[in-house]
């Protein structure tokens, strides 16, 4: 399993050497603040799986709603948003729009519905969460 993905202006390239943990969309206001709008689709990405194989992106370092830090990769010069970095998780949360092809992937729940605008409407059967799943 192989994909990659690069920032819009191609200065940041990457790619992804293992199977997906799942994909959804994340609603949080972090992540409407870096989409400019709605829910951020990701991909959640073994930490050993994704590698820069070009360029150095920027990292913005924010406090997430665990109390953790959480950095979120960009491209220092279009800044196109890349991936988030959970610090207590094993992966990276990737934006599949940074992707290169994504056509096969399907979100499979909504994280974090608490926070998402009444504008944007949640019109589907994937599974909900007020916040993040239940872990294990």
């Amino acid at each position: 399993m192989s994909r990659t993905g690069s920032c819009a202006c191609g200065a940041i390239q990457f790619k992804i050497t293992a199977p997906f943990i799942g994909v959804g969309m994340c609603h949080c206001t972090k992540c409407q603040k870096a989409s400019g709008g709605g829910p951020n689709y990701v991909a959640l990405t073994p930490k050993d799986g994704l590698e820069v194989t070009q360029g150095q992106p920027s990292i913005f370092q924010s406090e997430g709603t665990s109390g953790g830090t959480i950095g979120r990769a960009f491209c220092g010069n279009c800044g196109t948003p890349l991936w988030s970095i959970p610090a207590h998780e094993p992966f990276f949360a990737l934006k599949l729009g940074a992707l290169d092809d994504s056509s096969d992937l399907e979100p499979e729940m909504h994280i974090y519905v608490s926070s998402a605008p009444k504008w944007h409407g949640i019109n589907d059967d994937l599974p909900k969460f007020p916040q993040m799943p239940p872990s294990g």
